[in-house]
Parts: C-alpha cells; structure tokens; sequence
C-alpha cells in the first residue's frame, strides 16, 4: 500500500493504493483545506481495508468467501450474508438495466468457455431459465432460491458496487475518487473539475479520449460512474480460435461482437460497469441505440474496424 501527495495546495490530492480484486484499485481525496491532508491519508487506509475485506466476501477464487459458500451450498434456499445480499440484489437490478444481458449466473458457462470445467456451454437461458431464481431479504442478509447447481460470479458486478460502496465514506471531501480497478466512482463538489483518460487498448499509455468532469455546488456535489469492458483482456485461446470472459446470456457462449471497448459514464459506477458490458456483448449498433438515453452521461465505443463511436451527449464532456 503506498501513499504520496505533492504539488502545491490547489493541485494537491491525497492518493493511496493497494493490489486487490486482481488489479490495481486507488481512492484519490483533495481536503477541503491543507489541516485535511493527515485525515485524508488515514481514510484513504481505512477504505481500502474495507475495499479489501468485501473483495474477499465476493471473490469466487477463494473456498471461504460468502460467494464461494453460496455456490457451494446443496440446499435449494440458502441464507447469505449483508454484504452478499446487497451485491446480489443490484446483480438483479444490473440483470433489469440492461434488459437481461448482464446476468450473474453465468458462471458455469464461463468455466467451460475458458476450458476449466468440461463440457460444452449450456443451453442459452431463454431455453431454461426463466424464473430461475430470487432473493427474500430479510433483516440481516437475505435468502437465495434457485434450481439445484445454479451458480453465481460477480466479477465486474461487485466492482462496480464496492466503488460506489467505498465512495459513500468519503463524503466530507471537495472531491473524492475511488478506482476500483477500472470501475470508477466520482464525487465532485462545486469548483471542482477533473479529467479523466479513456485508455486506447490498441496502444499502450496512450488514451483514445479524455473527459473533463465537474463538480456541483450543494449537498452531495455531482456524482458520476465511468467503466470500460472490452474484449482485449481477459483473452485466451481455445481449439486454436481467440476468445475472451464476456459471455452473451443468449447463446451461452463468449459474445460475438464487433466492438473492441467500450466506455459509459453513469450516476454510477455500478450503473456505468453494467452498461460498459452489456455494450460490447450487444455490439456497436444495438448498443448505441441502447445507450442513448436519459440518466446514461456519456459513452465511448471503439469498434474492431478502428472506429471511435459516441453518443451526442459524451460531446459535452470532451476535453
């Protein structure tokens, strides 16, 4: 974990880092004043500890984790945790948003496509699914119903809900930053204005675009949610053809997709995460039809013909 601030007071953030969740995940915090900078680093600690202990509820490589012992677990009902609970019930709502292309039982799937578990993939959901399975909350935690060997992966579903989880304890900040990974969670308070780079996954350390967010005066300041999904990580070969970890819910199998990227600023990062996805799997012309539409801010799509597609209101945030 390491934490630096430099530069002079109107350019001075508090940054800290950590490895978690398989990659890189920082919180960045600008104090209202210089008195906030020993304050600011010891948050900056605490979150990610906390960052830290609900990764290790939600991860599903490890045997101990809630989502492990979920998945593990024989009954048809099985009780789950607060935490879990929270994250599984937005993998619901996600599954809503995106009119069911997110989808949070799709791990058995996965495994095959990436030739960890035998067998081909199995039959898209259509075909088997509907109803499949629900959540009963209850006053601490919540009880989970689906068919016998059903099974749950998060993945970039709990990112997306951490960062935004993390940035809720960071309210007294004039701006605060948490990077889950990838799936960031913004809060900006009125003069405040910052820029943030869409990473070019054709060329490294370059950016395809930036985008210059600001802030809002008044209680909460403005919040927003940026996260990218592609196809250029999480790659493999299998049976000498390319592949890679997003699943289409409709054919069981790795979305065949024209885009390369793609990037979505929400009110959210949980919101942003879910529609990143859902736009690589659905393809670049259905998806930006998708993403034209209130409450999404932005969105950046990077097609496999080396086309850089926007919808009208990203123009407003271009730097």
């Amino acid at each position: 974990m390491s934490t630096s601030a430099a530069g002079a007071w109107e350019r001075t953030l508090i940054s800290t880092s950590a490895t978690l969740m398989g990659g890189r995940v920082a919180v960045h915090l600008r104090p209202a004043d210089p008195s906030g900078f020993p304050a600011a680093e010891r948050d900056g600690a605490r979150v990610l500890r906390r960052i830290g202990t609900w990764a290790d509820r939600l991860t599903r490589f490890t045997t101990t984790s809630d989502l492990a012992r979920l998945n593990a677990d024989p009954r048809d009902g099985a009780p789950i945790r607060p935490t879990l609970a929270a994250v599984v019930d937005w993998g619901r709502a996600a599954e809503g948003l995106s009119d069911g292309v997110v989808d949070i039982t799709l791990l058995a799937e996965r495994l095959q496509a990436e030739g960890l578990e035998p067998g081909d993939p199995p039959s898209p959901r259509g075909a088997r699914r509907a109803g499949r399975w629900s959540l009963e909350r209850r006053s601490r935690g919540a009880l989970v119903r689906r068919p016998h060997g059903l099974r749950f992966d998060l993945d970039g579903v709990a990112k997306g809900w951490i960062a935004d989880r993390a940035l809720g304890l960071l309210r007294k900040y004039a701006a605060a930053v948490v990077d889950a990974d990838g799936d960031i969670a913004i809060r900006l308070d009125g003069g405040e204005s910052w820029r943030f780079g869409v990473a070019d996954p054709r060329r490294p350390n370059h950016d395809l675009t930036v985008l210059e967010l600001t802030g809002a005066a008044g209680p909460g300041g403005a919040l927003f949610g940026l996260a990218t999904s592609g196809t250029s990580v999480h790659r493999w070969v299998r049976d000498g053809h390319p592949t890679h970890h997003l699943i289409d819910p409709r054919s069981g199998r790795p979305a065949r997709t024209d885009v390369v990227q793609a990037s979505v600023l929400a009110r959210s990062a949980r919101e942003a995460e879910a529609l990143a996805k859902t736009a690589v799997i659905l393809g670049s012309a259905a998806a930006l039809a998708a993403l034209d539409r209130p409450g999404i801010d932005g969105a950046l799509i990077l097609t496999d013909r080396d086309e850089l597609l926007l919808t009208p209101s990203t123009l407003s945030w271009l730097a």
